[in-house]
């Protein structure tokens, strides 16, 4: 009588993983070429893929910007400024703030930028950024329109425009309750996402109202309601729809919503 052994183990020629194993017995391997990894500025889940691109669906809550510089980033939003009014300090910054992303409130320059960006910063936010400023970071070609990039450059998003600008409370107080939070900035649409639940916080329903200040250098905030006054003859002897202010009369094409689409 012939006595036949089961094989209990077998080896193969290369590494990979059990694909089928047929009725005969035999196996198919599916080899293991190279292993890799991507990092999405969104959190949620991978809902398909291709050999170019995987697509990722979650919930977010965003803030749109006017402007975005450098490449995409991720990391928890830190407060680095005492109020919406402050600029962010250099002397703020250190290693300490590694892969988070600042708020940097009403103003930040060109050397906080930088020295963000040294200390392994993830991305800075701030009301605005001095156009010189931005061209001592990122060159003459900088433009308003923004400058996503891959290279190694810092990630700055400019939420109000460019010089300096005070954040309106309804934009900065979120920032502050979503301290901690995880948060990307996607710079090709200067946009701030913040992976929170939806009723993580209070969002006011009104958008804030920005005005351009008197020398056309910055713009500012108007807390509450902006309503229209009628046409009014300003010092420069012309006579435009006006929005009315605690400070007086404002033309009314210098007033614009938050949030509204910006050409």
């Amino acid at each position: 009588m012939v006595r036949r052994s089961i094989a209990r183990a077998v080896s193969a020629p290369i590494d990979g993983r059990i694909a089928h194993v047929r009725a005969d017995g035999d196996l198919e391997l599916a080899p293991v070429v190279a292993r890799w990894s991507v990092r999405a500025t969104l959190d949620g889940v991978v809902t398909a893929s291709s050999d170019t691109a995987l697509t990722v669906e979650g919930g977010a809550w965003g803030l749109q910007g006017v402007a975005g510089y450098g490449p995409d980033s991720v990391g928890d939003l830190a407060i680095a400024v005492d109020g919406p009014r402050s600029e962010l300090q250099p002397s703020r910054i250190d290693v300490r703030q590694r892969e988070r992303i600042l708020v940097g409130g009403g103003r930040s320059g060109a050397e906080a930028i930088t020295r963000a960006h040294a200390c392994g910063v993830a991305g800075v936010i701030a009301g605005a950024v001095p156009a010189a400023g931005l061209r001592v970071v990122y060159g003459d070609d900088v433009s308003a329109h923004g400058g996503p990039t891959r290279g190694d450059v810092p990630s700055v998003l400019c939420l109000l425009g460019f010089g300096s600008a005070e954040l309106p409370s309804a934009i900065f107080a979120p920032l502050v309750a979503f301290a901690g939070s995880r948060a990307a900035i996607h710079t090709a649409s200067a946009r701030l996402f913040v992976f929170a639940p939806a009723n993580a916080i209070e969002v006011s329903q009104h958008s804030p109202s920005l005005a351009l200040t008197t020398d056309w250098g910055t713009v500012r905030p108007l807390e509450g309601p902006a309503t229209l006054s009628g046409d009014v003859t300003f010092a420069s002897e012309i006579t435009a729809a006006a929005v009315g202010t605690p400070d007086g009369p404002t033309p009314a094409a210098n007033v614009l919503a938050f949030g509204a689409s910006r050409g």
